[in-house]
């Protein structure tokens, strides 16, 4: 029967058996003999039969309702290519039910989220997509969630305690790693490396908390603690006079900096400091495709951004909870994006990528 379609027809003509038998088998519904079930299971693994699940779902004409709680993306860009992606799934996906609703909170007020989450919990939806920046914040939602059933799932931010239907992202703790790795590439000896936390509320931000043990054991692996010391800094707002200062004092307390680890998407604000300053001998790593990472990458001020694929995670999001939702599929506790290493010479590869 291979490359033929099967039809209820020919597993209720190959069995002997009306088709309302073979629909009943099917759905588990109704009244069987034991004989005649195990003979149309029996023939329905023969002939390697599936259920056309997308004429099922269209036929009837169900909407599923996803509510999709993300970040404001005029408050912080990187959050414009998860919503990006979204719609891109929600657009291909509507013609089987898909219907998203999106939730657009402050990333950096927890009130903010507070609300829009509750709302989107009240609004009972059939799924929901959720990127969790406030790590202590979510956690009663998840018990909540769980709860009355609603499966939701998680991207951008892996969160040890919850049991989402799936996770979507890159591995944090791996992603971390890769750039201690890239930026040791060429490091004078002995120096110093530090990772930079920029406008974060860290102890509340698990993924970054993973990205700088993974950047941390890279060096203690290699065993190179005594060639390289490894420091932190939390930097405040950009926009403030005090997050000049703070480099400027660690620039003194550190002569020997040479390489920095920027862990969310702002490397273009030390990018920015480096050159008004003309400091062309520290190696920058950080993250995502933003117009004003990508200006510094082609100048040469940020060496190498590691690529989140945040299209992708928002696209994907949508996807697994339809597959759930509509096909009945079993869906992968975990989807891991590549660690794509983004540099001048294939940044064009990149630019114009779909998720």
């Amino acid at each position: 029967m291979k490359n033929k379609i099967v039809r209820i027809k020919d597993i209720a003509q190959k069995a002997e058996v009306s088709k309302g038998t073979v629909d009943r088998v099917l759905h588990n519904r109704g009244r069987v003999s034991e004989e005649a079930r195990e003979k149309v299971l029996k023939i329905i693994q023969e002939m390697n039969y599936e259920p056309n699940l997308i004429a099922r779902t269209l036929k009837t004409n169900k909407i599923f309702n996803i509510a999709a709680i993300i970040p404001d993306p005029s408050i912080d860009p990187y959050w414009e290519d998860p919503k990006t992606g979204l719609e891109k799934a929600e657009k291909e996906l509507r013609h089987y039910g898909i219907s998203v609703y999106t939730y657009i909170f402050n990333p950096y007020q927890v009130d903010s989220f507070l609300k829009k989450a509750q709302e989107a919990t009240q609004a009972a939806p059939d799924g929901i997509l959720l990127a969790p920046v406030f790590y202590r914040e979510v956690l009663p939602f998840f018990n909540q969630w769980d709860a009355i059933k609603i499966p939701y799932v998680l991207f951008n931010t892996q969160i040890p305690e919850a049991t989402p239907l799936s996770y979507i992202g890159q591995d944090s703790y791996q992603s971390g790693f890769l750039a201690a790795k890239l930026l040791s590439f060429g490091l004078p000896d002995p120096c110093t490396v530090m990772i930079a936390h920029i406008n974060e509320d860290i102890p509340n931000s698990a993924h970054l908390i993973e990205k700088e043990a993974g950047f941390r054991q890279y060096f203690r692996q290699r065993k190179l603690q005594d060639k390289y010391q490894v420091i932190r800094l939390e930097l405040g707002n950009p926009e403030s006079s005090l997050f000049t200062d703070q480099l400027n004092l660690i620039r003194q307390q550190y002569p020997d900096l040479k390489a920095l680890f920027v862990t969310n998407s702002k490397a273009y604000e030390i990018a920015f400091y480096l050159e008004q300053n003309q400091l062309t001998d520290m190696k920058l790593i950080g993250y995502d495709l933003l117009p004003k990472n990508l200006n510094y990458l082609e100048k040469g001020i940020i060496d190498f951004l590691i690529n989140q694929n945040p299209k992708g995670q928002g696209y994907w999001g949508i996807q697994q909870l339809t597959d759930h939702l509509v096909f009945k599929k079993e869906i992968p506790p975990i989807k891991y994006l590549p660690l794509d290493i983004i540099t001048q010479e294939n940044l064009s590869y990149y630019i114009h990528s779909e998720a």
